[in-house]
């Protein structure tokens, strides 16, 4: 015996006009519990509004500094204006005291900066690619050698190089600066990390089959990807070759070839030597033209810089 069929009834039946449609269903509704939201800490952000009050009261401090005369910076408060605003006479006049010998340090920065730290750049995003890419005997020999040489502070050095260039009949001339910034340990380890990441391995061995060399595929296909990092090694080498002072003053004892750091230091100590004059004012607002590039380099260049120094924390 064969018992009752069950039946499925036609969807087709189902739908006649007027016949009431399919009940929707209602989505549940997602509440937010206090657990969801981020948790607010006041120390944290008493211990931020503390650290950004150290970084801006010395720039804060330097801008109005820069809008005084000499006897006004003893006679008026360090965070207020004095009664004379003489911003645009203190340009000029570091301009053009002493010969406008602080123009010849302005470009002699730029000259540093341009070769010391472009080089240094495109020397890290050349070793760092190959080290990240390439597999050759040395290889973790090399990675400690680096990451050792990170570790060496660049003053403990400059004597060494000093007696080195010195041999070599360098001191005292743009090379003495130039060359030793061409090596940065940092952003040779920072490109290596970078490129390990930013650049797939699978994209250059399609290139490869297409027939593209190694050069193109480094210049046309791993540069553009490399952007990031780039330019935040470039921020680094930059502010490092900007901001050099200890190289510079053991290097060079000819005041044409100083940098904007050497230079502005031999204008404070005017006042310590006899029948010195006393130039504060011009002091105080060179350092405000010296830090002006770097603000803008960081503020224009900050998309950048940022996701370079992200790349390569996480990985999926």
């Amino acid at each position: 015996m064969t018992g009752p069929v069950a039946t499925v009834p036609d969807r087709r039946a189902t739908e006649r006009p007027g016949a009431p449609g399919p009940v929707p269903r209602l989505r549940a509704s997602r509440r937010r519990h206090s657990a969801d939201r981020p948790r607010r800490s006041v120390l944290l952000t008493l211990l931020t509004s503390l650290v950004l009050l150290y970084s801006l009261v010395p720039l804060v401090w330097l801008a109005l500094s820069a809008t005084k005369t000499q006897e006004g910076l003893s006679r008026s408060a360090g965070l207020w204006f004095d009664g004379d605003f003489a911003l645009w006479d203190n340009i000029a006049e570091t301009f053009t005291y002493d010969g406008g010998v602080f123009t010849r340090w302005l470009l002699n920065t730029l000259l540093y900066v341009g070769l010391g730290a472009g080089g240094a750049t495109f020397l890290a995003v050349l070793g760092g690619y190959a080290l990240a890419k390439f597999d050759f005997p040395g290889r973790r020999a090399v990675f400690a050698v680096v990451i050792g040489a990170v570790a060496v502070p660049g003053t403990a050095l400059a004597v060494p190089t000093f007696l080195m260039f010195s041999e070599m009949g360098l001191t005292n001339t743009p090379w003495a600066v130039i060359v030793p910034s061409l090596i940065s340990p940092f952003g040779l380890y920072l490109m290596w990390v970078f490129a390990t990441e930013a650049v797939p391995t699978e994209l250059m061995e399609a290139a490869r089959i297409d027939g593209a060399g190694e050069v193109r595929t480094f210049f046309r296909i791993a540069l553009p990807l490399l952007a990031p990092g780039i330019v935040t090694v470039l921020l680094f080498t930059t502010v490092a070759t900007w901001n050099n002072y200890f190289l510079p003053l053991v290097m060079l004892k000819d005041p044409d070839w100083y940098p904007l750091t050497l230079g502005l230091n031999s204008w404070n100590q005017q006042a310590a030597t006899a029948g010195g004059e006393a130039v504060f004012n011009l002091v105080v607002t060179g350092s405000l033209i010296t830090i002006l590039p770097l603000i803008a380099a960081f503020l224009l260049l900050q998309r950048y810089w940022r996701s370079g120094l992200a790349a390569g924390s996480v990985k999926e």
